[in-house]
């Protein structure tokens, strides 16, 4: 084979295994979180000292830093940081998280399981493999589905507790495949938050608006 017709055969191969040596070669890293007051999209308890804060991960560039491509998979990352400026820890064991959209689509923060099935496209296998509690199509061969329950769990707000004068921060996930207005004029609700003595604070309430936020699952 002359060594033109080989070299033209090089850069073919190197450019279709191009996407999967990037794969490879990615690694999801968390981003730094500031104080939750300083984010425009956030709902402050001056009385608690507690500020919840959220930003949107749906739209290039920030959502960059995933290997997985969320919102082409009807999925909305949400950044969520809550800031404890008080003396005293709150708690988030109990926790809840609710998306209500402009069309009152109530949709509730899918759990790490969840967000793997649909990303990972498990339909069943011949060869099962087990990651976490979930088997695995594809065998010991599927490195790419790895990765992503990899990072689901390293992204997914996991937070227990917010110490005193502490940040703490996490990705939720909203299924909006098929949901009409999925960010325009819709809110995000935090509930179950307790302060050191077991007493809830009123709800947070935060208004999904970002001038530079795309929509997934509709207009």
């Amino acid at each position: 084979m002359p060594s033109r017709y080989r070299i033209l055969l090089f850069i073919a191969l190197l450019i279709a295994a191009s996407p999967v040596l990037l794969w490879a070669a990615k690694e999801f890293v968390m981003p730094k979180a500031d104080n939750a007051n300083t984010y425009s999209l956030k709902d402050a308890h001056t009385n608690e000292k507690v500020t919840v804060a959220v930003d949107l991960y749906n739209a290039a560039p920030k959502d960059d830093i995933f290997i997985t491509h969320y919102s082409q998979e009807g999925i909305l990352p949400v950044f969520l940081v809550i800031t404890n400026d008080g003396d005293q820890p709150i708690s988030l064991s109990k926790m809840g998280a609710e998306l209500v959209t402009a069309r009152k689509t109530k949709l509730g923060a899918l759990d790490v399981e969840d967000v793997f099935r649909r990303v990972a496209h498990i339909k069943g296998s011949s060869n099962p493999r087990q990651v976490g509690p979930i088997t695995l199509p594809g065998g010991n061969k599927n490195k790419k589905a790895q990765q992503q329950y990899d990072e689901i769990t390293r992204a997914h707000f996991a937070a227990e507790a917010v110490e005193p004068h502490t940040t703490r921060s996490g990705f939720l996930f909203f299924d909006v495949e098929n949901v009409q207005q999925p960010v325009a004029g819709a809110h995000l609700y935090i509930t179950g938050v307790f302060d050191n003595r077991g007493n809830e604070l009123l709800y947070f309430e935060i208004p999904l608006v970002s001038a530079n936020a795309a929509n997934p699952g509709g207009e």
